[in-house]
C-alpha cells in the first residue's frame, strides 16, 4: 500500500531520489533551502521505502509551479505519479481564495506531456500563450 506523508521530505531522501532518476546533482546546502522554501512536499512510501515526491513552490495566491515531481523508476507506471499530482492539485485549489482562479504551472522532461495533459494541464506556446523560457544562473 502507498502512503503519502506530507511536509516531511528530508534533504537526504531528497538527494536520493534525485540521484535515482538521474537528476541534476545538488548540494546539500541548496537541497536544504528549497525543501525549506517549498509550499508543501510529499513523498511516496511504500512500507517504509520512499519510491516518489512532488514539490511545489510559488506565492499560494496568483501562481504555483509543481517543481518536481519524481517516482523512482520501478516504481513508474503504477499510479504513484498521478496519486502525487492530484494531491498537489488538491492542495493547490485549497489556497484559491473564493471567487479567484490561481495558475498552476510546470515545466516537463520531454516526452511526458501527454501524462500532464491527462491531468488536465495544457502544452504551450497556445494560441494565447507563449512557449515557457529558462535562464540558468551560475554563481559567481
Amino acid at each position: 500500500m502507498i502512503q503519502i506523508k506530507e511536509n516531511q521530505l528530508d534533504v537526504q531522501t531528497y538527494l536520493s531520489l534525485r540521484k535515482k532518476v538521474n537528476w541534476k546533482e545538488l548540494s546539500k546546502e541548496q537541497a536544504k533551502k528549497a525543501l525549506d522554501n517549498s509550499l508543501l512536499t510529499i513523498c511516496a512510501f511504500q512500507d517504509e521505502t520512499p519510491i516518489g515526491m512532488a514539490r511545489m513552490v510559488g506565492d499560494g495566491a496568483v501562481i504555483c509551479y509543481v517543481q518536481d515531481l519524481i517516482i523512482v523508476p520501478e516504481a513508474q507506471g503504477q499510479g504513484v505519479g498521478s496519486m502525487l499530482l492530484e494531491y498537489i492539485k488538491k492542495y493547490a485549489e485549497s489556497l484559491t481564495e473564493p471567487g479567484t482562479q490561481m495558475m498552476l504551472d510546470l515545466m516537463c522532461a520531454k516526452g511526458r506531456e501527454s501524462f500532464y495533459e491527462k491531468h488536465g494541464f495544457i502544452a504551450r506556446p497556445t494560441k494565447e500563450l507563449g512557449p515557457g523560457m529558462i535562464c540558468y544562473l551560475n554563481a559567481k
